[in-house]
């Protein structure tokens, strides 16, 4: 009885390593899955833009320049977008006003000292990380460059994408941002005068066009 008990405790022991050293085995030469990353570099893109002043706006367009949209592939059923990466440069001087006075409105955005400086800097966005906000929308902070200063910034992005497709074929980023923030007083510079308005907002809207 007692040899009986001896080799069933006997077995269970080498099965407990067979299993243990399996399993050690199996755990260690397991690598995990490279994400596939697919980078869109987007030609021919303008940018939207009006700055609020007083009790005015002013509308106006620029082009895009070296626009790049960074998707991971994903495997399942998730927000197609969840971990992009999106960056891009804007020159002010091509700035043009949209409606009005195109001429006199268009000279008025390209004032030395608002968003043109002396070393015609660009502005410039880059991501520094997204935040999922819902089905297809998107929080996506990041830094942008006015005139050579940095500073953080929080935008939304909403994917589109047709009934039935799991990529977004279209991306609308959109959001603003308080030029004072950059020391930025649009009527002192423009016009000479602040006025008594607490914020200068400067708002933008783009739509990409993904694959």
């Amino acid at each position: 009885m007692k040899t009986i008990k001896n080799r069933i405790l006997l077995v269970g022991a080498l099965l407990t390593i067979v299993l243990v050293s399996g399993f050690a085995k199996s755990t260690s030469t397991v690598t995990p899955k490279e994400k596939k990353k697919v980078t869109e570099t987007v030609k021919n893109q303008t940018i939207n833009m009006f700055v609020t002043h007083g009790h005015c706006s002013t509308p106006f367009g620029g082009i895009v320049d070296d626009l790049k949209v960074e998707i991971p592939v994903r495997m399942d059923a998730g927000n197609p977008l969840e971990n992009m990466r999106i960056s891009f440069e804007v020159d002010p001087n091509s700035f043009k006003a949209c409606r009005g006075d195109v001429a006199d409105l268009t000279k008025r955005v390209k004032t030395k000292g608002v968003f043109i400086s002396d070393n015609n800097e660009k502005i410039r966005f880059k991501t520094t990380n997204v935040y999922v906000m819902g089905v297809d929308w998107y929080q996506i902070n990041g830094m942008l460059s006015i005139k050579g200063v940095e500073r953080e910034v929080k935008f939304f992005a909403t994917g589109i994408r047709n009934a039935y497709e799991s990529m977004s074929s279209e991306l609308v980023l959109q959001g603003q941002v308080n030029l004072l923030d950059w020391g930025i007083d649009y009527d002192k510079l423009v016009n000479g005068q602040s006025s008594d308005v607490s914020t200068k907002w400067l708002y933008l809207n783009m739509k990409i066009e993904l694959g």
